[in-house]
């Protein structure tokens, strides 16, 4: 995956959101962990699959993926914030149910409100990363996926979103 071309691309969309709303100088790295945390749910509410009283299958796959790219377009705008877009990730290999790896990420995301450092974000990406993996993504649909939605997120913007 070519991170830096995605840090690249994060880094435009966020620089456009701040100009075009007047929110330089704002801090905003609060919002972007509630917005993670939010889009987080909407995946975790995607995949169903903490739903054990519902017999209601997950949503499609493109479904899932497009709340996936959502929450990764704010763990790379939190590794802007915090300047650690110069990073080498190791996936984990995570064989516990989906559930225990959607709480387990926020409680990590709640690890880097309060301390973060590098290690943290790294956890944060880690770990998210071998969510995508359970979920059944390649790299290359996390990549097209992102391409795909910060299109969208850039008309968005055109369109007074």
């Amino acid at each position: 995956m070519n991170l830096h071309k995605l840090f690249q691309m994060q880094n435009t969309l966020d620089h456009r959101i701040e100009t075009q709303h007047h929110l330089e100088g704002i801090p905003l790295f609060n919002k972007k962990i509630l917005s993670l945390q939010v889009e987080l749910g909407e995946l975790a509410n995607e995949t169903r699959c903490f739903k054990f009283w519902s017999t209601k299958k997950s949503s499609s796959k493109d479904i899932v993926l497009e709340e996936y790219i959502d929450c990764l377009h704010f763990i790379l705008s939190l590794g802007l914030e915090k300047n650690f877009q110069d990073i080498n990730l190791n996936m984990k290999n995570i064989t516990c149910e989906l559930s225990t790896q959607f709480l387990n990420l926020y409680i990590t995301i709640s690890n880097f409100t309060t301390t973060s450092s590098l290690d943290n974000y790294l956890s944060i990406f880690n770990d998210f990363l071998s969510l995508g993996q359970s979920l059944g993504f390649s790299e290359e649909d996390i990549e097209n996926g992102y391409f795909y939605k910060n299109k969208i997120n850039h008309e968005r913007q055109d369109n007074g979103y």
